[in-house]
């Protein structure tokens, strides 16, 4: 369908594809051609099974339905098809002999859009028709608009939480996910460990190379450090060169392999516009415990052993408390 505000394309509209189920071979005849002659696309089937059928299979823009059928009443096709996720927008028009009050509640209970009694008129057939496919179009534009909104939504929600030159998480979200693993350490006692990483000399590659330069560099970093970590991992930009890596269900064995495997993948990196430098990290392991029950102090002791790692001459790792060492200089 097509719009123009918010009305609806009538030369569209009268393209539209419609789906005849009548028992009456005859009837379904007539009905078809007087809908062809106003440019419908149509297609007729005479039994209940042949509706589901090609509804299953075919796209229609709407179903003419008979309630009286040798095989299926119109009724529970009509509920099949609401129910059916495929098929539950099609606007279905009942047809029947039946006039009875009661006749037409059940068909508008079973999800009928609208009811028709033979026999009809076709000028008012053709209009209960567009009015069904003007809903529809109407129905469908909201659909859009709803989805489009909601990628929109999704898409602001994205960059909120994530660091526009590195595309990791930013500082704020991995400060939500440190709390919520946290939170689940107290409960469960389920070991948590926190990385620190910091790029050694930084300042020297900006001031050598500069700043475009420098950015290449973390973005390819920020691409090492996820492949290094596995997909239960968070790893975030911090701030500036430095990097916050939680890792959940680890021990503090385990965080020092992971950092170690972090370490040796960056410095035997070659980094694309600086091919010829090392590029090397340093890196402060922390684990939760008894004095690292929060979210500040944990971040603060892997800080403050990456700060050892620095002092001690960078390129290394550091666990704290206990002084765990390893060094990867030559």
């Amino acid at each position: 369908m097509t719009f123009c505000g918010s009305a609806v394309n009538i030369q569209e509209m009268a393209k539209a594809r419609i789906l005849i189920v009548e028992d009456s071979k005859a009837q379904a005849d007539i009905t078809g051609a007087f809908l062809e002659k106003n440019g419908y696309e149509v297609v007729c089937v005479h039994d209940g099974a042949g509706a589901i059928k090609a509804a299953k299979t075919e796209s229609y823009d709407v179903i003419l339905l008979d309630l009286v059928l040798p095989d299926i009443n119109g009724n529970e096709i009509c509920r099949w098809l609401k129910l059916n996720s495929e098929t539950r927008g099609i606007p279905i028009i009942m047809l029947t002999v039946e006039s009875a009050l009661k006749d037409k509640v059940a068909s508008l209970e079973a999800g009928a859009d609208d009811y028709l009694p033979k026999p009809y008129n076709e000028i008012e057939l053709n209009a209960r028709i567009y009015a069904a496919l003007r809903t529809k179009a109407l129905q469908d534009e909201l659909r859009d608009k709803n989805r489009q909104l909601e990628e929109l939504l999704a898409k602001v929600e994205l960059q909120s939480i994530t660091d526009p030159l590195t595309r990791l998480y930013n500082r704020r979200y991995v400060e939500t996910v440190l709390e919520k693993e946290l939170a689940e350490w107290k409960r469960y006692m389920s070991p948590m460990a926190c990385l620190m990483v910091d790029v050694d000399h930084f300042k020297n590659i900006n001031d050598r190379y500069g700043h475009e330069t420098g950015d290449s560099v973390l973005k390819e970093l920020a691409a090492l450090l996820k492949h290094s970590l596995r997909e239960a991992d968070t790893v975030a930009r911090w701030g500036g060169e430095e990097f916050l890596i939680l890792l959940p269900r680890t021990e503090k064995d385990d965080a020092f392999v992971t950092a170690l495997k972090t370490l040796r993948a960056i410095s035997g990196w070659r980094f694309g516009q600086i091919p010829d430098l090392r590029v090397t990290v340093s890196i402060g392991v922390a684990t939760a415990g008894g004095n690292t029950d929060t979210p500040v102090r944990l971040v603060r002791a892997a800080d403050l052993a990456l700060y050892e790692a620095k002092n001690r001459g960078r390129n290394r790792v550091e666990i704290s408390p206990e002084k765990m060492l390893w060094d990867e200089r030559q």
